[in-house]
């Protein structure tokens, strides 16, 4: 029996809106602050880890398209969250929760996504942007895992997904050094699906979205559903980059990532 359409109205940091005429391709735009870029505090950051169970059951759904407002794609966990994650065991440990959540919430959604990312894409909307189905990146953004930069471990997304995508050495040069990837560079090394021109970059992730939302339900849900095993094989490994990263937030050098931040200065290690 066929699930009523899930009411996204109590997401709040997200807007959420349907494509086509019969709505059957979700657009999912993470709000950002002020006009400037996307930021997950303790709200989004739940938000963006839940939106993917409520797609999941979502029947009147056949596609996704995920992307950012304003100046870039998502700009990391708010800084008064990680404060909070720093300081207060119960808020570390339920954050801990929600960025397990999200990585396998994304992974077993079972509606393709794509997504759209341009400008700076880090943090928490960058987990879900790799983990796409198909990741278009704009040939200007910047990807960077920040978590190093952060004194804290490469968690996240980055050891189930980097390695698989772009090989492990340029994993680890991205991801231990905290460079920054152009959108141009991910195409190049693996990272992403597409780079394409900045003023390209909806259109085209919206042409994908509807190809896919045309397409065959079962065979493209359950191709998604097999590839992605890839990514289950490597739960160990990312479960133990997720317990080291939120250990580092108990830690020492976090304070002087986030005072760093806050000072918009070099930290000092």
């Amino acid at each position: 029996m066929s699930q009523p359409a899930i009411d996204y109205s109590r997401y709040q940091s997200l807007h959420i809106s349907r494509r086509g005429q019969d709505g059957c391709v979700l657009d999912v735009q993470m709000k950002a602050k002020n006009g400037k870029l996307p930021t997950a505090g303790h709200d989004g950051h739940w938000e963006l880890a839940e939106i993917w169970r409520d797609i999941d059951k979502d029947d009147s759904v056949r596609a996704v398209v995920l992307r950012g407002e304003g100046m870039g794609f998502s700009g990391g966990g708010d800084l008064a969250l990680v404060q909070d994650m720093a300081s207060d065991f119960a808020v570390r440990s339920r954050v801990w929760k929600e960025a397990r959540d999200l990585v396998y919430n994304v992974i077993n959604c079972d509606k393709p996504i794509v997504s759209a990312m341009h400008g700076p894409a880090v943090g928490a909307g960058l987990v879900a942007g790799l983990l796409a189905d198909i990741s278009i990146a704009a040939r200007s953004a910047r990807i960077v895992d920040g978590h190093t930069r952060l004194g804290v471990a490469a968690g996240d997304h980055a050891a189930i997904c980097w390695p698989l995508l772009c090989g492990m050495a340029k994993a680890k040069y991205y991801l231990m050094l905290c460079e920054a990837v152009t959108g141009e560079e991910a195409e190049r090394i693996g990272l992403v699906s597409l780079a394409v021109d900045d003023d390209q970059l909806l259109p085209r992730a919206y042409e994908v979205a509807d190809k896919l939302a045309a397409g065959s339900t079962s065979a493209i849900r359950w191709t998604k559903y097999s590839l992605n095993n890839w990514y289950r094989q490597a739960g160990p490994s990312f479960d133990t980059s997720l317990a080291l990263e939120f250990m580092g937030f108990g830690g020492p050098d976090v304070h002087e990532g986030v005072a760093s931040l806050r000072e918009r200065r070099a930290p000092k290690y």
